[in-house]
C-alpha cells in the first residue's frame, strides 16, 4: 500500500474484490488478473456498479482492441495525453505503463503525460496527441484545421474518430478516477521501465 498521506484507500467510495464480481465480470476481469498479476483498481472501484463496468468494459475493448485503426501503441498514447490534460493520476499510471510497454519506450509516457504540447513526437504522434488535446481540453472548439491537420499528418478518418472515441471515454473516465479518488495500483509504477 502506498506510503503517501491520505493514499492509502484504493477509492473513496470502496472496492469490490474479484471474488465478490458477478460471475460474467469475475471471469472477464479474472482473464485480465491473470495475464497481468494483478486486478486493476479501475475494476474494483467500478464493480459496485455491475451493469456500468459492463458497459465501460464493452465500449473500452470496442476502441482499445481494435485491430484496425491506430496501432495499439497510439492508442495508449492518446489516453495519456488525454489523461494528462485531465490530470488523471490513475489514467497516466495505468496507461503509461500500458504505453511503455507497446511502444518500447520507456520515456514516452512521461514525456506526454508531464507535457504533451511540448513532447519530442514523430510528426503522425504529434498529429495524434495535438487532436486528443483538442477534444481533451476544448472540444466545443474543434474546426476544420484540426481535422486538416490530422489528415495532414496521415491520419485516415477511421483514426480520426478513434482519437475523437478514445479521448471521450476516457475524459469520462477519469472524471470517475476523480470522483472516486482511484489510487493506481503499485505494480502499474514499474511495468515497461526497464
Amino acid at each position: 500500500m502506498s506510503s503517501v498521506a491520505g493514499m492509502s484507500e484504493v477509492s473513496r467510495f470502496g472496492v469490490v474484490e474479484l471474488s465478490e464480481f458477478p460471475d460474467d465480470l469475475r471471469e472477464r476481469v479474472g482473464a485480465i488478473a491473470e495475464k497481468s498479476g494483478f486486478v486493476p483498481n479501475v475494476f474494483r472501484g467500478l464493480a459496485r456498479r455491475p451493469a456500468e463496468l459492463r458497459a465501460f468494459l464493452d465500449y473500452h475493448d470496442a476502441l482499445m482492441d481494435s485491430d484496425e485503426g491506430l496501432s495499439k501503441a497510439e492508442r495508449e498514447l492518446v489516453v495519456v495525453a488525454t489523461s494528462g490534460a485531465n490530470h488523471c493520476t490513475y489514467c497516466i499510471v495505468a496507461h503509461g505503463a500500458v504505453l511503455r510497454i507497446r511502444s518500447k519506450d520507456p520515456q514516452l509516457a512521461d514525456h506526454v503525460a508531464a507535457n504533451p504540447w511540448g513532447a519530442p513526437l514523430e510528426p503522425r504522434q504529434r498529429a495524434i496527441v495535438d487532436l486528443a488535446l483538442v477534444l481533451a481540453t476544448r472540444s466545443a472548439e474543434l474546426s476544420e484545421a484540426d481535422l486538416d491537420a490530422a489528415r495532414a499528418a496521415g491520419l485516415s478518418d477511421e483514426e480520426v474518430w478513434d482519437v475523437g472515441a478514445i479521448s471521450a471515454l476516457f475524459a469520462m473516465s477519469n472524471r470517475l478516477a476523480h470522483l472516486m479518488a482511484l489510487r493506481p495500483n503499485d505494480e502499474f509504477f514499474t511495468l515497461g521501465r526497464t
